[in-house]
């Protein structure tokens, strides 16, 4: 691994002067258009800090390409020279194919108060504020520099810390604290977040049912402590009567409505958040539409279009930021992917007064996947606070995998299942100093909800089980068989959500109008889901109903506990139905434009097929009592046998949702934490290590994989390392002189040109590509497509401009800070890419992009520039060598 180790000197006046006396041959290189222009050279001496190059030379220099005329009247003139000079602050060059945005990271911390929950969460935003040595903030769908932003970060706590006096001591010591201020302020920010949707949505999803007297926001539950109906809880057929028209009638009707209601006005706030893609990015879905096409761009890894194929010209993609869960957008975002809005203001209010709705339609979702997306923007927005997290995009990334995983502590009331959450499936780098902070974010959030107490019980659960018996041995075949039973309905439920919207989310009139469907859906729901009596429950008291022991003190509206052998089948098929039902739902709803998660429902249909599992051992314990196997099970002291079916369904539960998230730890210690016994811990692991193995042998993607496969964003899965027998120079394109820049004959470029080959660039769909620099084949930088964009844009006028692409020496000893060049590209030019021999291993390559965090790397060959390989190059080259090895099925 080399990073350009052969260096010519540095280019000097007398360079300078024969470059000007000879023009260049190679079309890159400029040529001065009138013999009336000259340089003038300025060098000042800054001091280091985040802005700083990161190689910097002796002395900055800067050469402007002047009009004599101008010179002149310069020097004539009394007037001192301006010292900022003016920037371009039009949007980007027209005929580009994307927009810019560009952050302004001024101001003090009152302002950025403001500005967190004021900031326009818009594609397009003006680039005014900015000085011109401020870097370039991430463009739209690019990738994060985690190399860059480290290396900053070590320059500002340098500066930080050479401070010896009384208040760089301060700001030291305060800037040591942010990390744990910031935590602190998310998990109290989610825990509010989450009781403000637990109180609005119980409320909400009892008023399909009818109201309360004593108040109309008050829920059936605190409307009737005692459980069950009650003379202060009033049935809507008591206030609407319609003669000869029974009053069931009246109150399914009223139902089906509110139902539909509910959803629509859910579906309308979603799809206020639709944000147009242009098909230059080349994604496919960001709202988990799985009857989204995968993109297979017809375009060489160069970019430039095949001759023998025909253009093609893709739609623009829509997506919608507060539909769906959120969790394969977020783990894509931490993984390093820039997607502006997505954690936006507007998204976290438009999602959260959609969820709540969305929930008490009754519909087959769940509102815990969301809730990681909603944390997720709270961590987001309190990053906006901090200059420290605000400035750096690797810095910010750690604060969001802290509170993604608050989200999970609130969800299920388990911070230590949050923590495991974000280390097992959305965080992607993950260091000691973040485990610990996330840690304390979710004790934070949990206890923050715990004195908010949203259930009434005083509980951070959402709901609590307790097993007086313990498990017996010959139920661990059984608890295996559950644990196989729960992965292959995971891995089935996938294939059928991507049949079910290949074919019906393919019809014209659904695919224009989402809104259709969510009506459909939501009418579907309530005609079939009103007559049973377990789908018309919650999702989350439907699932605490199925996990209940029958030895709990409580009423059993639920006719869940038969009392003898002979009530036991009855309650088999209701559970029977209830399953089929509740399955098919659950696959027709998920991917519809509503805040909808996946949690809790495929956990409920793992409920459902676990508590009729152990209904019908059950039956076999008390139909052979007198079996050696069972010992003395059918003897139990209560009656009864020793089978509690609540058991099998909690594992099913957990067994199942492992089969459609992959989750594995995180999903054990949930368990564990909703149950609060150590004796099932053995259980719950054993099914979930079945399951994840029974689901992987069936779909090897999970939910989220599969999402996330079908965008050609540059996500690089770190859990799965490919096996590799190639070498870098079997994904390196040839070296085309549009890709590249050729200072050799002088360092000066034109701006035309320079805009050229950064449209080549940008039509390949590498928005956060590069140009190579080259001077006699040898690699001496690179310069970001990003930065170059905006470093053209700053040009007054662009066509006849020539820009400077390489350090000068400087000859007069001028200190001029303030004064800046838009004609000097090289403080945007990256001196030192990284550089892999064209002969080294993919592994090697693999291990620089996923541990480096890198977005493209350059290759040599004996020293001499051979090209560029991208972070979606490689991407795409490992999906189709696993598609070629029959890893990836769809």
């Amino acid at each position: 691994m080399s990073s350009s180790r052969k260096k010519p000197p540095a280019t000097t006046w007398s360079d300078l002067s024969m470059t000007r006396a000879h023009p260049p041959e190679s079309a890159e290189s400029s040529n001065p258009s009138s013999p009336t222009q000259r340089f003038s050279r300025t060098q000042s001496s800054l001091s280091n800090d985040e802005r700083t190059p990161l190689l910097p030379s002796a002395g900055r220099s800067r050469i402007r390409v002047q009009d004599m005329n101008n010179a002149s009247s310069n020097s004539n003139s009394n007037n001192p020279p301006s010292t900022k000079p003016h920037l371009s602050r039009h949007a980007s060059h027209s005929g580009s194919l994307r927009s810019a945005r560009h952050h302004s990271r001024a101001g003090s911390w009152s302002h950025r108060l403001v500005g967190a929950l004021s900031k326009n969460d818009s594609m397009v935003e003006s680039k005014s504020g900015l000085n011109a040595d401020d870097r370039v903030w991430y463009d739209q769908f690019t990738s994060t520099d985690w190399v860059h932003d480290s290396i900053a970060d070590a320059y500002r706590i340098k500066a930080l810390r050479s401070r010896k006096d009384i208040r760089g001591r301060i700001k030291a010591a305060f800037d040591g604290t942010q990390g744990w201020i910031l935590s602190a302020l998310v998990g109290i920010l989610t825990a509010c977040m989450a009781y403000a949707v637990d109180v609005s949505e119980a409320p909400v999803f009892d008023w399909k049912d009818g109201y309360c007297m004593r108040g109309f926001f008050i829920s059936e539950r605190h409307c009737c402590p005692g459980g069950g109906p009650c003379e202060a809880w009033k049935s809507w057929s008591n206030y609407i009567q319609i003669s000869h028209v029974p009053e069931y009638i009246v109150e399914f009707v009223i139902y089906v409505i509110l139902v539909v209601a509910f959803s629509t006005l859910a579906c309308l706030l979603t799809l206020t958040t639709k944000t147009v893609v242009p098909s230059t990015y080349h994604l496919s879905t960001l709202d988990e539409n799985l009857a989204a096409e995968s993109i297979k761009p017809g375009q060489q890894h160069d970019g430039t279009s095949s001759p023998n194929s025909n253009e093609v010209k893709s739609e623009p993609m829509i997506y919608y930021s507060a539909a769906g869960s959120g969790v394969a957008e977020v783990r894509v975002i931490l993984s390093g992917f820039v997607l502006h809005g997505f954690l936006g203001v507007k998204t976290l209010v438009v999602k959260t007064a959609a969820l709540i709705l969305s929930v008490a339609s009754g519909l087959s979702l769940g509102k815990e996947g969301p809730f990681v997306h909603i944390a997720t923007c709270v961590g987001n927005i309190a990053c906006r606070l901090f200059a420290k997290y605000d400035r750096n995009d690797a810095k910010r990334r750690e604060a969001l995998s802290a509170a993604a995983a608050a989200g999970v502590a609130v969800a299920f009331g388990a911070p230590i299942s949050g923590v495991l959450f974000s280390l097992e499936e959305v965080a992607y780098f993950f260091p000691a100093k973040t485990l610990f902070r996330t840690f304390f974010c979710c004790i934070t959030a949990a206890l923050s909800l715990k004195f908010l107490n949203p259930y009434g019980t005083n509980k951070i659960v959402m709901f609590e089980v307790r097993y007086l018996s313990d498990w017996k041995f010959f139920e661990l075949g059984l608890f295996i068989i559950i644990g196989m039973l729960g992965g292959a309905c995971g891995a089935i439920f996938i294939k059928a959500s991507r049949s079910w919207a290949i074919s019906f989310r393919k019809i014209p009139i659904i695919k224009r109008w989402p809104l259709v469907e969510v009506m459909l859906v939501a009418l579907l729901t309530g005609l079939v889901g009103y007559w049973n009596p377990y789908t018309k429950l919650s999702v989350a008291k439907l699932l605490f109903n199925l996990a209940s022991p029958c030895d709990m003190p409580k009423a059993d509206a639920m006719d869940l506990c038969p009392g003898t052998i002979d009530e036991i089948f009855p309650v088999v098929k209701s559970l029977t139905i209830a399953f089929f039902i509740k399955g098919i739902l659950t696959i027709i709803t998920f991917g519809i434009k509503l805040p909808a998660g996946i949690y809790v429902p495929s956990m409920v249909v793992g409920g459902l097929l676990g508590r009729l599992v152990g209904h019908l051992m059950q039956w076999v314990v008390l139909r052979f009592p007198d079996s050696a196997l069972f010992g003395d099970c059918a003897a139990h002291e209560s009656g009864a046998s020793c089978i509690t079916p609540g058991v099998y369904a909690l594992i099913a539960a957990g067994s199942t949702m492992c089969g459609v998230t992959r989750l594995s730890i995180t999903l054990a210690v949930i368990l564990f934490e909703l149950t609060g016994s150590l004796d099932f811990i053995l259980p719950f692991s054993l099914a979930i290590l079945v399951s994840k193995w029974t689901a992987d042998f069936m779909e090897p993607l999970s939910i989220y994989d599969l999402l996330t496969n079908m965008n050609s964003y540059p996500f690089l899965s770190n859990k799965h390392k490919p096996i590799f027998t190639s070498n870098l120079e079997d994904i390196v394109p040839r070296v085309r002189r549009e890709r590249v820049i050729d200072i050799s004959n002088s360092p000066l470029v034109t701006a035309s040109s320079l805009r050229a080959k950064l449209e080549v660039v940008l039509r390949a769909g590498e928005v956060d590509g590069g140009l190579p620099i080259i001077r006699d084949e040898i690699l001496v930088g690179l310069i970001p497509a990003p930065d170059l964009e905006f470093a053209l844009d700053n040009l007054d006028d662009e066509p006849g401009t020539l820009c400077l692409m390489a350090k000068v020496l400087s000859l007069d000893d001028s200190d001029d800070e303030a004064e800046t060049d838009p004609t000097d590209f090289t403080p945007h030019i990256d001196p030192a890419p990284l550089a892999l021999d064209i002969n080294s291993p993919m592994d090697l390559v693999y291990e620089c992009f996923v541990k480096l965090g890198l977005r493209y790397v350059c290759v040599t060959r004996e020293g001499r520039f051979a090209g560029l390989t991208h972070k979606k190059t490689f991407v795409k080259y490992i999906r189709e060598l696993e598609e070629k090895e029959g890893h990836i099925r769809h």
